[in-house]
């Protein structure tokens, strides 16, 4: 089920960022694929929920709509086995030549790379996907961002491999926050606060999370992922970070939500990838 991709694709957008001009990115969107309902249109994951006969179905449609996104990027994407932890993964020839002969996609939360045509690819919905590169082009890194993984501090890790692979310092680094979850819609527990060293109080001090009651009275906070994301990188060093504005819970056009959708069944998955134009 391969086909041709037409110029006004709607399945990917560019984000406007000061990335140099052979660095190649893109974020999709849920619009331009083969997924039936509920995991219209554009998905990249299979989801367990699916009944046999619809699994199948989607089965096929998650490889089409991969070899539409490889077509998008110009660029072999490779797919990880997320869970939420701070492994990154180094992406090379040998790599690709290893999936080709069915070994399993490897098992991490962000992936750099130094070598042209290989584009590295997290997959989200509503966690929040974050791109980076050197100023010079010469590393790119994509990274999975849920609250777990951010504290746990995969931005550094990720920013800290980039720096070795291409030897330059955090400064030479940019990053760009793609959607996830918004402030207004991120309901968190205790636990979440504390993760980040954040008082579980009614009056929080921390800025990036808001005391609220919940229906049964019990005391809440909305969490600013993309905040605290855009905290983590400059206390790394960086000093340009962009995007981080869109909200995918309140979006049902255009992203896929895991909070909004998986009462009614199962979730789509966005992917964000960056790669280095091959030469």
């Amino acid at each position: 089920m391969v086909d041709s991709l037409p110029a006004d694709w709607p399945g990917a957008w560019s984000p406007d960022w000061a990335a140099p001009p052979q660095v190649v990115a893109r974020m999709s969107t849920r619009l331009g694929g083969h997924s039936a309902p509920p995991c219209d249109s554009l998905n990249f994951k299979r989801s367990p929920g699916l009944v046999p006969a619809q699994a199948a179905a989607e089965t096929l449609a998650v490889q089409a709509n991969r070899a539409r996104w490889a077509q998008a990027l110009g660029a072999q994407p490779v797919w990880l086995d997320q869970v939420h932890g701070i492994v990154v993964q180094r992406l090379d020839g040998r790599l690709l030549q290893a999936l080709a002969a069915g070994a399993a996609a490897p098992v991490a939360d962000a992936a750099i790379t130094t070598e042209p045509g290989i584009a590295c690819t997290v997959m989200v919905a509503d966690c929040l996907p974050v791109l980076l590169c050197t100023r010079d082009g010469r590393a790119v890194g994509a990274a999975h961002a849920g609250w777990r993984g951010l504290a746990g501090g995969v931005l550094e890790a990720t920013a800290t491999a980039l720096c070795e692979a291409a030897d330059v310092g955090p400064d030479q680094l940019l990053a760009w926050l793609g959607p996830c979850i918004g402030p207004q819609a991120f309901e968190v527990g205790p636990e979440v606060l504390q993760a980040f060293g954040a008082e579980p109080l009614e009056v929080c001090t921390d800025p990036a999370f808001v005391a609220r009651r919940d229906g049964q009275g019990r005391l809440r906070w909305l969490a600013d992922l993309p905040a605290l994301a855009r905290r983590r990188l400059q206390a790394a060093g960086l000093g340009a970070v962009d995007g981080g504005r869109w909200c995918t819970v309140s979006d049902p056009r255009r992203w896929h939500s895991y909070r909004r959708d998986h009462a009614a069944g199962p979730t789509g998955r966005l992917a964000a990838s960056i790669a280095i134009r091959p030469l």
